[in-house]
Formats: structure tokens, C-alpha cells, sequence
């Protein structure tokens, strides 16, 4: 309660022009907490939702402007920090700016090759980055463990410097059947709303379409907790009257050469954070860097 708070203004997301972001941390002999809330107006948690149309077939819900990885209507809420672990270039002066989000021509993010709008995320050749990737549907009991690297889109990759810490097991997948046309999972007795946006892996059922009638509808995904590096975060959440609460705690010193470690009070910690607000790239920033050191 009588930790120091850091007020942050963001803006310019998908559907929340500005919000404000307040940060609090403690610390133990071997844990770090952060205590984070900031405005969001709604609450999201219809990602991609299956329904179920009235010549019985069924569609996953999808933004008709979204030509890819670009939702802003059927996603959920997020939040994610980036925290600089090996030197990133101009980090310390931009923050997040100085990787998020990079195209070969940076007057015109549309047209990168990637086909990505705003281009890829990815840090300078040297640079290696933690990212705390917290997923209001996708997660359970936990923020995603995710690293940011100097790899480049092309053909090759396939993807550019965005990555998933390892998992042994767990995480999310989408519910869908083998020929893409329905849901492949329900849980018995749930509401037919779609609610709460997701199916926990233990409680998933085959699906049964006769079940249903036009207008219901069915989360879009699959998930269980983390387990590995991946689930080195954890977190609980709430979203109440305008404001989401989320608490994360993570151990000092982890085993993965992708994560911070704050093993040096005497240190200070570069990082940036970004709200999303029911959008899957386009959320909120700040410019400039956050900086984060351990009081006495």
C-alpha cells in the first residue's frame, strides 16, 4: 500500500483514443509483484466467437475489415511490458518505439512485405528484449513469457522478432473442427453467448451442433495454463467500473536466458508498456522509456 506509483498516458488505440496507466511494485527476498490498472471502458471477451447461422452452419465472427492478424471488434483485452535485456538500439531514448512496429519502408507500414499492417516487431541484430504478454481470454492464472529478438520477417522465417518463451505444455489453440467449418469443442451446460470467451481444456466436450439453434454461439478457443518458461509470470485479473487490476509476480532470477533478471538492486531497468483495448496490434503507447529500480 505505501509503494511508489509510476503514471503513465497513452494513446491512440484501435478503440480507446487515451487512458492512463498506473504501475506499483514490492519486492521479497526472491519474488518482484506489479500492481497495474488503467481505463478501459469496456469489457472483452468475445474473441472470434463461433455462431451459428440460420441455415444451420456456423461462422467465426471477424472484423470484414481485417484482412489479417488486424481484429478490432471480436478480441479481448490485453496489456504488455517490454523489458530491455541485452542492450536494444535507442531503447533507452524511445522505449518500445524503438522496435514496435518496423517495415523495410517505414513511410508506408500498409504495403510491408509481411502483409502485416504496422509492419513486425522485432529488435536491432544485438538487441534481446522480455516481453510480459498478458491475455485476458488466452491466459489462465497467468501473463505469457514471450522474448523479442533481432529476426527479421521474410519467407524464410516466416515470422519476425516476436517469440514465445519454450512450453512443455498448455497455452491456447483455437477450437476449430478439422474441416474448418464448426467448432471442434463446447463444455456441456455453458451458456450459448459465447461467454466467458474461452474453454478451459479440462471442462472440453465434443462438440454437438444439434445442441444449438441459430444465433448461439461458442468461444473461438482452447486454453489451460502454461507450463515451463512460458509460465514464468504469474497473474490475476479483474475488470471492474471502467478499470482493469492486473497483478503480476514473477521470480527475481529466472532460468531463461530470454527473461530479465533482476539480480542487481543497485541496477536500473529499462521497460515500456502498451494497453490494448479489444484489438489485436493497435494498441496504446507512450513514447520515451520507463525506468524501474528497487528502493530500500
Amino acid at each position: 500500500e505505501g509503494a511508489d506509483s509510476i503514471v503513465v498516458e497513452v494513446r491512440r488505440g484501435a478503440n480507446v483514443e487515451e487512458s492512463v496507466v498506473t504501475l506499483k511494485s514490492v519486492y521479497t527476498e526472491d519474488m518482484v509483484y506489479f500492481l497495474v490498472t488503467w481505463d478501459d471502458p469496456t469489457f472483452s471477451w468475445m474473441r472470434f466467437p463461433w455462431e451459428m447461422q440460420d441455415d444451420g452452419t456456423w461462422i467465426q465472427l471477424k472484423d470484414p475489415e481485417n484482412m489479417g492478424g488486424d481484429e478490432n471488434i471480436w478480441y479481448e483485452d490485453k496489456f504488455a511490458f517490454i523489458w530491455e535485456i541485452n542492450e536494444i538500439e535507442y531503447f533507452a531514448d524511445d522505449g518500445c518505439f524503438a522496435a514496435c512496429h518496423l517495415a523495410d519502408d517505414e513511410e508506408d507500414y500498409e504495403d510491408y512485405e509481411s502483409g502485416k499492417p504496422y509492419g513486425n516487431k522485432f529488435a536491432d541484430e544485438d538487441g534481446l528484449g522480455d516481453i510480459w504478454h498478458w491475455k485476458s481470454v488466452r491466459n489462465v492464472g497467468q501473463a505469457h513469457d514471450q522474448y523479442l529478438d533481432g529476426v527479421v520477417w521474410s519467407e524464410e522465417t516466416g515470422s519476425a522478432g516476436r517469440h514465445a518463451d519454450p512450453k512443455d505444455e498448455g497455452g491456447y489453440s483455437n477450437n476449430v473442427n478439422e474441416d474448418k467449418t464448426a467448432p471442434a469443442f463446447m463444455v456441456a451446460d455453458a451458456p450459448k453467448d459465447g461467454s466467458p470467451g474461452h474453454i478451459l481444456a479440462e471442462e472440453a466436450v465434443e462438440f454437438d451442433a444439434s445442441l444449438f439453434e441459430a444465433g448461439d454461439r461458442v468461444p473461438g478457443i482452447v486454453v489451460s495454463p502454461f507450463v515451463g518458461d512460458a509460465a514464468d509470470i504469474s497473474a490475476g485479473w479483474l475488470w471492474a467500473d471502467g478499470v482493469w487490476t492486473l497483478e503480476l509476480a514473477r521470480a527475481l532470477v529466472t532460468d531463461s536466458e530470454n527473461d530479465v533478471q533482476f539480480d542487481d538492486m543497485s541496477a536500473e531497468y529499462l521497460f515500456g508498456v502498451a494497453p490494448f483495448d479489444n484489438a489485436q496490434v493497435r494498441h496504446m503507447f507512450h513514447r520515451g522509456v520507463l525506468s524501474f529500480v528497487f528502493g530500500e
